[in-house]
């Protein structure tokens, strides 16, 4: 079993406090990334939006989000006796889980793969934000 991310937000107060410090991250590598793009001015002040700027920070932050990933046995020993409202997706076929526990909303959100760790880490990370932080941060 291993961790992978950086936060792990206790409440909606540091989920939004760290969600705000993504904000000049994001910042910076869009404007980066449209400079690597050879934007001009006048294409930059076109494209890149307020709108860009914000899906930006939503990546950033979910991608920083505190994920275990381990074996199915694992996971299951870890899980043992804990109170959080179990939120399972994939199929119970494969042999590993990759999870994000919520404290604030009282959730463990797993996924599970079989050979994709990277996969269901990224495809975890976007679930848990889209359902349980995205409110939050609004």
């Amino acid at each position: 079993m291993h961790t992978e991310g950086t936060l792990a937000p206790e409440t909606p107060e540091a989920a939004r406090s760290a969600y705000e410090s993504c904000g000049p991250a994001a910042q910076t590598v869009v404007r980066e990334v449209a400079r690597a793009m050879d934007f001009d001015r006048e294409e930059y002040a076109e494209r890149v939006t307020g709108d860009v700027i914000a899906t930006a920070r939503d990546a950033l932050f979910a991608s920083l989000l505190e994920v275990s990933v381990g074996s199915r046995e694992a996971f299951d020993a870890w899980l043992d006796g804990r109170e959080e409202t179990l939120e399972r997706h994939g199929s119970e076929e494969v042999d590993f889980v990759a999870w994000h526990v919520v404290p604030f909303a009282g959730t463990v959100v797993a996924t599970t793969y079989q050979n994709e760790e990277a996969a269901a880490v990224a495809t975890l990370r976007r679930i848990a934000f889209a359902e349980h932080y995205r409110e939050v941060l609004a």
